[in-house]
């Protein structure tokens, strides 16, 4: 009985630190901001961050793999035009038809979720919001034992009316340590910020054989693997990646069987050792701008509160409120002049 008081405790005390922390990050959101705004037909007070943590717990329990999707339909979403759910939207040329967003996921459970809370308390609470929630609540069932995941969300997101494929420049999986420095610097995002969401968002889930074959064979023309990968994991990869196979294998992003389905330190423990499958992901480990950083990260105990804190930054990039966004009625389309879901109306934002 002892370590669950001593989890809560400390789940407590982190809360209250956050709170403090992120009140400085932004002040355009706020903590609790859907307390008392979320009424059912009979009258009776529904907590919204409730709403979306019972479905997130019951689709973690069919589907952990759903812990890795929403990390990176957050990170994909909020780097365009800001966290406000514009890779939602189902118009000609939108977001979600840019090539790196072809493997993103998870669109039809935040339409289950949002259908549910729009059940309950209609036109209340934005896209934006429930990609945020649903994460943060997603990251929380992945790192159950230890209870050590949970961070605060701040919410108040309108959702955005333009969704194009032309405004989808996110850092690719070879990018070099410093550009990618720059692209999230632009963001408004530090480089330990940048360190800490690549090795969250990474340690959950698998990358397939085109995203790294060209370190296993033929790494920059030298005709020869990426000499900073591990040998065993080389000749793994190779198995899995026959040369000029097209093969569509995938490997686990977090090298460490046990640890490959929770968002913790388990990632820079397993670059360190060259187990990076992604290039940018083994770079990170090696880069003078961020070595030391995934050494201190591998060697501490406080990656949770570190990562929230990092995901807390991320949700407030270039958030809309008020009226420069709208509450969807669905998160596929834009609302209608009228009120309603416009559904194709509104293709020429796209």
């Amino acid at each position: 009985m002892e370590m669950p008081r001593v989890a809560a405790a400390l789940a407590l005390a982190l809360s209250l630190i956050f709170v403090n922390m992120a009140s400085q990050c932004s002040g355009q959101l706020q903590f609790g901001f859907y307390n008392g705004k979320c009424k059912d037909r009979n009258g009776f007070q529904r907590n919204v961050e409730d709403i979306v943590k019972q479905k997130v717990k019951a689709r973690f329990s069919t589907d952990t793999t759903i812990v890795a999707a929403l990390l990176r339909m957050q990170f994909h979403d909020c780097f365009v035009n800001g966290c406000d759910a514009s890779i939602l939207l189902d118009v000609p040329n939108g977001e979600k038809t840019a090539p790196p967003n072809l493997s993103v996921r998870g669109y039809d459970f935040i339409e289950e979720i949002k259908t549910e809370i729009e059940n309950t308390c209609p036109g209340v609470v934005s896209c934006a919001d429930i990609i945020v929630m649903a994460t943060r609540d997603a990251v929380v069932e992945s790192d159950m034992k230890s209870r050590t995941g949970w961070y605060p969300v701040q919410t108040g997101r309108r959702d955005g009316r333009v969704s194009s494929a032309q405004n989808v420049k996110l850092p690719s999986p070879s990018i070099p340590i410093p550009q990618a420095i720059a692209a999230f610097n632009s963001k408004r995002l530090s480089t330990i910020d940048m360190v800490y969401l690549l090795g969250g968002g990474h340690s959950v889930g698998v990358a397939h054989c085109g995203l790294f074959q060209n370190r296993l064979y033929d790494f920059k023309n030298t005709g020869h693997p990426d000499p900073t990968m591990n040998t065993t994991l080389l000749k793994t990869l190779q198995t899995l990646c026959p040369q000029n196979s097209g093969s569509t294998n995938s490997a686990n992003l977090d090298q460490d069987p046990l640890k490959s389905s929770s968002v913790d330190k388990s990632y820079y423990e397993q670059i360190r050792l060259g187990n990076g499958i992604l290039e940018v992901d083994q770079q990170l480990a090696l880069d003078s701008n961020t070595r030391f950083s995934v050494a201190r990260i591998a060697e501490s105990n406080d990656f949770s509160f570190q990562f929230g804190r990092a995901m807390i930054k991320l949700g407030a990039v270039d958030v809309k409120i008020g009226k420069d966004g709208e509450i969807r009625k669905r998160c596929a389309a834009v609302n209608s002049p009228n009120g309603n879901s416009g559904g194709n109306i509104f293709n020429i934002f796209g």
